[in-house]
């Protein structure tokens, strides 16, 4: 005899996929959107948890589709403001331990916090990738100018006044050095 009620505990991509929410070609589109969301995300929260929870969000109720647009690119708003939440939480963080001295959990016991500064390996990798995006941009020099003037934290239109640059001009160079960078893996997330 079959059992009375159902145990099975269904992830949120399943339920979407029964619900036809989504159909399994976006689903997959879906997840190639997280994949590339998660860049530079920490181990612990990965591409799938960013799928997951967008989905979820949208099954929920907490995040409804409007009338028009297209579930996948609603979901992949989601995913990159979920993203955009993590980052500023890390900012917030970081800023609170800034201004403490330390980090405030641990100072408040007399414990001292972890040390933040970069080690000699990470620097060494740090400055090995710097040179390979030198050696990447060598012949692009309003490249160069833009990840320069980026490193020193300028905004885009500070960016454009220094360089010279049209919008246009500077959007492209900006995708210039993003497909060049996602070719030869040299990407990484806001730190």
């Amino acid at each position: 005899m079959r059992p009375l009620a159902d145990t099975r505990t269904l992830r949120p991509t399943e339920t979407a996929l029964a619900l036809k929410l989504v159909s399994e070609m976006s689903l997959l589109r879906l997840k190639t959107l997280a994949r590339l969301h998660a860049r530079g995300l920490p181990p612990d929260l990965g591409w799938e948890d960013l799928l997951q929870e967008a989905l979820t969000r949208v099954l929920t109720g907490a995040r409804r589709i409007p009338e028009g647009i297209a579930p996948v690119a609603f979901i992949a708003g989601i995913m990159r403001s979920l993203r955009s939440e993590h980052w500023k939480r890390c900012g917030a963080a970081r800023r609170r331990r800034n201004a403490s001295g330390s980090s405030g959990m641990y100072s408040a016991r007399g414990i001292e916090g972890p040390d933040v500064a970069p080690d000699p390996e990470r620097s060494l990798i740090a400055a090995e990738e710097l040179q390979a995006i030198e050696r990447l941009f060598a012949d692009d020099p309003v490249a160069l100018g833009i990840i320069d003037a980026l490193g020193e934290g300028l905004a885009a239109g500070q960016i454009r006044t220094a360089l010279s640059l049209t919008k246009t001009e500077y959007d492209s160079a900006r995708k210039r050095i993003r497909r060049c960078l996602l070719r030869e893996g040299l990407t990484c997330g806001p730190k």
